[in-house]
């Protein structure tokens, strides 16, 4: 199959608010072959910003677009995936949002050579059976411990039997109500069910409070300290994790490419390497890190707080590991990720499996995609980089 468009859209809520919510716009890219067969992906980047990765004019051999790169190409097969992501990659070696630009088109690819042998990508992958994994429904704490509560219970009685909660007024006020924010969760949630919590990076380099908060969580019985520090403070998460807080600790969101993942993993000593497909770069380095995670005795978890069609790409990465039993799963995400792509659905004992259709398995919604399209032209020297309509 043959390559013949690659087209990228920006779809957005009508505002944006600057709450920490990843679901108020997504960036898109469909990609379609000679042979009829299209394939879509989501980057979680900024839409405008990876746009213009795939329609830049070439400055040099090391700035080559990635339309450029990916229009004539054939795709037939995984390998093709791969060499068509480590192409680009090289192509684009000087745009600095490559990686995560090219997350979408990676996770549109791995669509269409499903679709066009039949499979599913876990099965592309590698031989192995899909195993089921523990959604935890992934919310932002209430803007005070009584909302949190209320929040928790509200999940409890959808069913959920794990939940985040993250960011909102964690470490802006005081230790106090750190520890009251945590403590109504685990009441919301109740004492049967896994709970998260996800700081946000607040604490920047300070291992010593990141530590001081670990041990006060620890009462409320959380699986993990997730981001307590900043993505690249990796002195600090070495720190805090030689210490052997009593709440384990999680990071690898902000991985922008497998090297960054690698970092966090090997030197900065985290328990759970939580990575996403729509910012390091698409399944294609998700995979490699799935992989140092089983060597390193890691546990992996998917990073998601987009649309479904993420959740569906993401589950396909570490599908058909037993021992990787967990999956982020958005609970309360916008009308725009609700409403984008078919969902990955609980089942009747609350897991979710990967999709076993072709491809990723879920289908884009084509009327919610016209519906929070927001039309972008990019001009230089008088002439239009063209986009297709959706």
């Amino acid at each position: 199959m043959e390559i013949v468009s690659v087209d990228p859209f920006y779809l957005k809520m009508p505002e944006i608010t600057h709450a920490a919510d990843g679901t108020q716009d997504t960036f898109l890219v469909r990609i379609r072959t000679d042979d009829g067969v299209e394939g879509w992906g989501e980057s979680d980047a900024s839409p405008l910003v990876s746009m213009a990765a795939y329609c830049c004019p070439m400055s040099h051999g090391n700035i080559i677009n990635i339309r450029e790169s990916l229009i004539g190409e054939s795709v037939d097969s995984a390998d093709d995936v791969r060499r068509l992501h480590a192409k680009a990659i090289r192509n684009g070696l000087d745009i600095q949002q490559i990686h995560h630009a090219y997350a979408a088109a990676d996770l549109a690819l791995w669509d269409i050579v499903g679709k066009a042998q039949g499979v599913p990508v876990y099965r592309l992958l590698g031989d192995g059976q899909s195993h089921a994994k523990l959604p935890y429904a992934s919310v932002l704490f209430g803007d005070t411990p009584a909302e949190t509560r209320e929040l928790g219970e509200g999940l409890r009685a959808r069913g959920y039997r794990a939940a985040k909660f993250g960011w909102g007024p964690m470490g802006k006020v005081d230790e106090e109500t750190d520890i009251a924010l945590v403590a109504e969760a685990r009441a919301g949630i109740g004492d049967a069910a896994q709970l998260m919590i996800d700081a946000g990076i607040v604490w920047g380099e300070d291992a010593d409070t990141a530590y001081a908060r670990a041990s006060a969580f620890a009462d409320y019985a959380p699986t993990w300290l997730e981001e307590p520090l900043y993505p690249n403070a990796m002195d600090a998460y070495a720190s805090l994790t030689a210490r052997k807080p009593p709440v384990p600790i999680a990071a690898g969101e902000g991985a922008g490419q497998y090297r960054q993942a690698e970092d966090i993993i090997v030197n900065g000593g985290v328990q759970f390497a939580q990575i996403d497909v729509g910012r390091i770069g698409g399944i294609t380095p998700a995979y490699r890190v799935r992989q140092l995670c089983e060597e390193r005795g890691v546990q992996y978890v998917n990073h998601t707080f987009k649309s479904h069609l993420s959740v569906a790409a993401s589950l396909h990465v570490f599908a058909t590991n037993a021992e990787f039993g967990l999956c982020e799963y958005p609970a309360a995400g916008s009308p725009l990720s609700e409403g984008l792509a078919s969902h990955v659905e609980r089942g009747a004992d609350g897991m979710v499996c990967a999709p076993g259709a072709p491809g990723l398995g879920v289908t884009v919604d084509i009327d919610a995609v016209r519906e929070f399209h927001a039309p972008v032209r990019m001009e230089v020297d008088g002439t239009a980089l063209g986009f297709d309509a959706p």
